[in-house]
Parts: structure tokens; sequence; C-alpha cells
């Protein structure tokens, strides 16, 4: 067989690249950023600009493309992507939508130098652009690059290599694992913006030693300012650290003149994203992909015996990845207004980003979580009362988050249907999120519990008080009869009774009080008919003596 790394040329590659990044910040604090993307539009000099939706532009129409990709969802998930309009803007709320995104335009090109290359590789930036949740605190990052007529290796290698935000080891030679030796930004006129820094091995040993968390590389550190790594150094008021695993969710789209010249090794390789070999191999063992197909391929317009000609788009999922490959002659895959490269770049993308998006949030809530935990000292009640705020406020988000994010299917039409069921299945989100709504029921049931034995406390110590009260209250009646005839005695003289007789009841009831949970089971053990005499006298003496013994 052909070995097609050099001989397959893909006339028309897109790769988009999603991060996700968890927004930092204490809602507790007086200082907390509740809408950062108010933050990010008044920062002076910032290179991101908030984009305006075609829907809230002036135009009377929608265009087709728009139109088509908003009727492909179910009302709940076109609520959650475009708003209410002005309705919403009328209902108060998070407004006309909860997404709010921001671009920047002055990054034009990107430049890729592969180990063992003399000519580095240059990329048209397509799309650059930041996504903001209402109410979440959790930002997405997607990155698009294009090119044309790659060879199928260097296809691969981009896949590989580019949306790495770290290096996860150096070899002998100082070279950085799984990236590429450089990674360049560039503006229009193909001055360098920002470069990567893999081979500084002594910056991220240095940063993980010190902050116990990965470093990123420099090249995204410049594309993501002014937000800037939480543990950095650097100033600014939008801090941020990564959810997920180094490599970042990817989209590809790849059209070649005849995708039925690829092996099954290149088809599995750019569907799990592998480092290019050759067409006749595999990239693992036969008994470990022999279930490939049926469980990361949706095959709806793929047809082995290729009787249709349409038939050559093949689509595959898995989870972290999203490639779609077919052949460029054929309509169905090329056609830029109604084919799948128009779905890809409209329709599957908002699935692939709602997808990821319901993950980094379920992450980002379990994440407060243990942070909320780690953060608790039951020996200091500043802590135990900051701790029950934290869970108090992570319920409220999960709540808000189920009843307004959260969804298992976003459309009927048949191929977003599956494909979203697809995705949410590789990236078991559905029991993500029933892990994380179990963890954060128990931990609110647990706070009710404690709230509600607090009370309890609290009745039975006002109880103790009024029993042991009503000595004090009895012999103060005294006062009130006519055993003490005080109607001729002087003002002075009556203050100095009162006196008498409120200053040891007062002292009394405090100190009643002090005693309350001691008292409170020697009561309970006095009304026992079952208990002896000896036993009530020494519950009697522990109101004075001993530790404490709440059974």
């Amino acid at each position: 067989m052909a070995d097609n790394l050099q001989s397959s040329i893909v006339r028309d590659f897109r790769q988009t690249l999603l991060w996700p990044i968890q927004l930092m910040t204490d809602h507790s604090s007086l200082n907390a950023v509740n809408y950062p993307w108010q933050v990010l539009k008044d920062t002076p000099n910032s290179p991101w600009v908030e984009i305006q939706d075609e829907f809230l532009q002036a135009s009377p129409h929608l265009s087709e493309t728009r139109y088509q990709e908003f009727v492909t969802f179910l009302p709940f998930a076109q609520r959650f992507l475009y708003g209410e309009g002005k309705h919403g803007r009328e209902a108060g709320g998070y407004g006309e939508s909860p997404i709010h995104i921001f671009t920047r335009s002055d990054i034009n090109q990107v430049r890729i130098t592969l180990h063992g290359d003399q000519q580095p590789l240059v990329l048209r930036v397509s799309h650059v652009e930041l996504y903001f949740f209402f109410d979440i605190d959790v930002a997405m990052l997607a990155f698009e690059v294009t090119g044309k007529d790659l060879p199928l290796k260097s296809a691969m290698e981009i896949m590989y290599r580019l949306g790495r935000t770290y290096p996860n080891y150096w070899d002998d030679t100082g070279e950085a694992g799984h990236c590429a030796q450089l990674v360049e930004w560039l503006d229009q006129q193909g001055q360098v913006i920002a470069r990567s820094d893999y081979e500084d091995k002594a910056r991220y040993l240095a940063f993980v030693k010190e902050n116990h968390v990965p470093c990123v590389s420099l090249h995204w550190l410049a594309l993501m300012h002014p937000l800037v790594p939480h543990y950095s150094d650097q100033e600014g008021a939008l801090r941020y650290r990564e959810i997920e695993y180094q490599r970042m969710p990817l989209m590809a789209y790849l059209s070649f003149d005849d995708v039925s010249q690829l092996s099954r090794g290149d088809l599995i390789r750019l569907g799990l994203v592998c480092q290019p070999w050759h067409s006749e191999t595999l990239p693992f063992t036969e008994q470990f992909l022999q279930a490939f197909e049926k469980n990361n391929c949706y095959d709806r317009y793929w047809d082995d015996a290729r009787q249709d000609p349409w038939s050559t788009t093949r689509i595959m999922c898995t989870g972290q990845n999203f490639v779609v490959v077919g052949s460029h002659q054929h309509r169905v895959f090329t056609n830029e207004r109604t084919g799948i490269k128009r779905h890809y770049q409209n329709q599957y993308f908002l699935l692939f980003l709602i997808a990821h998006f319901q993950k980094a949030a379920l992450l980002m809530l379990s994440d407060r979580m243990v942070q909320a935990i780690s953060r608790l000292n039951i020996q200091s009640e500043d802590s135990v009362k900051a701790f029950r705020s934290r869970i108090r406020n992570a319920t409220a988000v999960f709540l808000r988050f189920t009843h307004r994010y959260w969804f298992e299917n976003v459309s009927d039409q048949a191929v977003a249907k599956d494909l979203f069921s697809l995705m949410l299945k590789q990236l078991d989100s559905v029991s993500l999120f029933e892990k994380t709504r179990r963890r954060i029921m128990d931990m609110a049931e647990y706070l009710e519990g404690e709230e509600i034995k607090r009370q309890a406390d609290t009745v039975v110590r006002l109880t103790v008080v009024t029993i042991l009260g009503l000595i004090g209250t009895m012999t103060s009646g005294l006062l009130g009869m006519n055993l003490i005839d005080l109607t001729q005695s002087s003002l002075p003289e009556k203050l100095a009774y009162f006196a008498i007789v409120f200053v040891p009841v007062s002292l009394l009831t405090f100190y009643t009080v002090i005693k309350s949970r001691r008292l409170s089971l020697f009561l309970d053990a006095l009304s026992n008919e079952g208990a002896g005499l000896g036993y009530k006298l020494s519950k009697l003496r522990s109101v004075w003596v001993g530790r404490l013994d709440d059974h």
C-alpha cells in the first residue's frame, strides 16, 4: 500500500482549538468580579473587542446562514445561544443573551516550525474569539486556523502539536515532547507578536515547583492578555487557570481530492489526533481499535463500498476531538451555503462548544467544592462561616446552571441530535453531572442538618433556662406580695430592694445559659424513670465537674 503522508494533499484544512479556562474570583469578597466581560471591555488598550451579535444589529433581516443555524436548535438551546432579544432585555436577568463574545484582529497568521523540517508552515488565523457565560466562572477561547494544499503529514503534525499549552516532558536533546519546535503569532505585516518557549525547561520546572500548577507557554499567555494566570506575578483583574488536559479540545475539517485513498490507519490517526506514521500501520493494536468505527465514527455520509459518489464524508468524535474528512469534489461536503463545511463552521462548532462548556462548568463547580473543603478549619469560627458561604454559593450556582445551561439534547434534527449525544457520551458529561449533583446536594444537606442541629440546641438551651428560671421567677414574685411592705419605703429603698433581687437573678440566668448544655443532660437523666439515683447524681455532678458528654 502506498504511503499517503506526502502523496495525499489536504486541499482545504481548518482546525479550531477550544480552550476552556476557569475564571478565578471569590464571590464572598467585596472586590469579586461578577461580570468579567465588562471588566475586559473597560480595560484600556486591550486587543479584545466585543462582537455585536448579528441579532442585535440594525439590519431588518437575519442572514440565511445564521437563520439555518438558529432553527437547528430547540427553544431552550436557542435561549442559551442567542438569548431572548428585546423580550429578555425588558424582563431583566442576563438581558438579551447569556453569552458575551470578544475577538481580536491583530493576529493574522501562525508560523509553526516542526522538528526536523527545514521550512516552517504558515497558516492563516481565521478566528480568535473569547466566550464568557453569564453567572458561570468559565471562559472558552476559540482559535481557528486554515490552510490550503497541505501534505497529510503536515496536517497531522499541526493537529497533534499546535494546541499544546505546555510540554509533557523534554527528551535527551532538550526538545519539548509532543510540542512544535516553535510557534509564532504574526501580524498583518508578518512581524512576530509572540513566540513559544517550550524549550525553556527551567521556567516550567520552577513555576510548577513554586505554584503546584502547570506553566502556560508564552505565546498562549500573550494571546490571552490582559487575562493572566491565577498564580502569575503579573497584575490583572481577570485571572484564570486551566481546567482540563494540556492539549486543547479541537475540531478539524480536511478536504481531500479522493478521501477513499486514505487507509484505515490514516483515518484512525486523524480521528484520534495521533502523530503521523506509515499508512499501512495502525497507531495502536488491532484489539484496542476493533471498536473504533462503532464507538467513534458517525457514518451517516460514509460508505466503505463507495457505491454513491456523495458517501465519502466521515465524522469522527472522541469527545476531545471532532474531525470531519471528505472529498473535495463533492458539493455535499464543500458547499459553502448548505454543505458539511458550512455545518462544521456553524452548527457543529456550537454543538462542540456547548458540550465542552457543560463539562468545564461541572469541573469548575467540583473544583469550588474542593477549594471550600481544603480551606475549612473547624477550629476557626470565621473559617466555618466562610465554608458555609462558599457551599451555599456553589449550590445556588449549580441549581442555576442546571436550569439554564444543562440539557442532554439540543436539537431534534437528526444529525445534530446524534452528534451531540455522541459528544456527551464520549465526554461522559451525564455521569459527571450526576456525580457533581450528588456531591453538592450531600454538602447542602450536611449544612442544612447542621443548621437544624444549631436550632435544636438553641431551643434546648432556652428550655433549660426557662425551667430553671421558674425558681427565680417564683422567688422574685415575693416582691409582688405583701410579705414585704414597700409602699411606705422611699424610692432609694425600693431601688435597693430591686437591685438585691435583679442582680442575683440576672447572674443566675447568665450562669444557667453557660451551663445549659450540661443542665439539659441532667434534666434528661432526671426525667428518666429507669435510671437509678446514683446515675442521676452523677449527671448532677457533671454539671460542674468533668468533660461534657453529649451522649
